[in-house]
């Protein structure tokens, strides 16, 4: 029987002090839905490459601007939307961070571990708005 809980949902200022608000809030989940152990890591990392992107390339760290963190659980997965108030990006022309001309980059990963982590991403609202979903069974 599927069981789906309320939409729950957290609003962040654009800081370095939000991601450490946003781990807690995962570690939080962990907890109270029984998340394996396997889920959890790939949701800490995830949602936390979201919310340091929503901050820091959305955003562009502008403290009067804030993220949206919205999330749902259901019997088999776990749902998370993140939104900034940003212009969005291209995210059908991002350069392959596993090109060699990319390895030795200092960023250009997060989008590239987020698809790989989560089960399902979808960008909305042209890039401004990610869900990323995850199979808790």
């Amino acid at each position: 029987m599927l069981v789906q809980y309320p939409i729950q949902k957290i609003v962040l200022m654009s800081s370095p002090e939000s991601i450490n608000t946003v781990e807690k809030l995962i570690d939080d989940i962990r907890d109270e839905y029984k998340i394996s152990e396997d889920c959890y890591g790939k949701m800490l990392m995830g949602v936390t490459e979201a919310v340091t992107n929503a901050i820091y390339h959305g955003n562009h760290s502008d403290e009067n601007k804030t993220i949206t963190v919205t999330y749902q659980y259901d019997t088999d997965k776990i749902s998370f939307v993140i939104a900034d108030e940003g212009n969005g990006f291209d995210y059908y022309n991002l350069p392959d961070p596993t090109a060699p001309e990319n390895l030795e980059k200092p960023s250009g990963r997060g989008i590239y571990l987020m698809k790989h982590l989560s089960d399902q991403l979808i960008f909305n609202n042209n890039g401004s708005s990610v869900e990323m979903q995850f199979y808790t069974a």
